[in-house]
């Protein structure tokens, strides 16, 4: 594995101690990437260059215009500013659950991070919306640097709330945002589906963009338990005895059907749904953000 790839590993970012450590070394270690992936267009438009100055980041040095001059450039890009994105954060009880030492919640909160830190750095405004039943906290879109701090404050606090109404959460937002924008969700959905893509679809009816991160945990979606146990729920309280070989099969297949049947509506309706787990690199996000915006623009 590339030296560069360790930053975009779950397990290696919620070791980090810093929310905006992670949510730099994250973006960095994707942005180093870029050039290596089939993603590299992705970049904003070249504009001129200008010479090195102290503080520049080195990998935008023009190598080729070095061979030829012996001087050091930096390549200028031209970056739009349209854009305006809402971060939906669900922080029910069910995110907070963890199986391989990140909890849902966690690797949510550090996937917000870095694309809050990727957003600000297009000069994209960028807003945060925290939920579980209700709305907990509402910070709007801001495009300029000095807004990650606040964003990356709240987000390094968040603790798993109660239930979820995703729904009416979704609703709310939608009839308020008058400017048509990208929102992206994430959240492990965990809430009545058809509720949920109703809300989804509002956004699609107001002309906005929408990306479902879907995110979650690799117990929730194999069943790979070996020891017969009580399970609770983490919303209700309500306790089950199970034994897990007599229900994986059927359990693999009911979770198979919850996920294929967001990820056919979602498509049905010009959403981008991301199905990932809190194994899955950032940069399978990432990319999909990226791209998302690259179609906007």
């Amino acid at each position: 594995m590339e030296a560069y790839r360790k930053y975009l590993s779950p397990q290696v970012v919620s070791r980090l101690a810093r929310m905006d450590l992670r949510a730099r070394l994250v973006v960095e270690g994707f942005l180093t990437g870029l050039h290596k992936s089939p993603y590299h267009g992705f970049s904003v438009e070249f504009a001129e260059h200008r010479p090195y100055g102290p503080g520049d980041p080195i990998r935008f040095i023009d190598w080729k215009v070095w061979g030829r001059t012996d001087r050091y450039y930096i390549k200028e890009y031209v970056e739009e500013t349209n854009l305006k994105a809402y971060l939906l954060m669900d922080i029910s009880a069910s995110m907070g659950y963890s199986s391989n030492g990140l909890s849902k919640l966690e690797y949510g909160t550090y996937l917000a991070a870095a694309l809050s830190y990727l957003m600000l750095s297009q000069q994209d405004a960028v807003g945060l919306l925290v939920f579980d039943e209700v709305i907990r906290k509402y910070l709007p879109p801001k495009s300029v640097m000095g807004y990650l701090h606040p964003l990356l404050t709240e987000l390094d606090g968040l603790k798993p709330g109660r239930g979820t109404d995703v729904s009416r959460v979704l609703h709310h937002l939608a009839e308020r945002i008058k400017r048509r924008g990208l929102i992206i969700l994430i959240s492990d959905l965990f809430d009545d589906p058809e509720r949920v893509m109703t809300g989804l679809k509002h956004f699609r009816h107001k002309k906005h963009e929408v990306i479902v991160f879907h995110v979650l945990n690799p117990q929730e979606r194999g069943f790979d338990f070996k020891r017969d146990g009580v399970f609770v729920d983490l919303e209700t309280g309500e306790r089950l005895t199970v034994q897990p070989w007599h229900i994986k099969r059927a359990y693999r297949e009911l979770m198979g059907t919850f996920a294929d049947w967001y990820k056919r509506e979602c498509r049905q309706h010009r959403i981008d749904y991301v199905l990932l787990d809190t194994a899955t690199d950032y940069d399978v996000a990432l990319v999909q953000y990226l791209t998302k915006r690259k179609r906007i623009m």
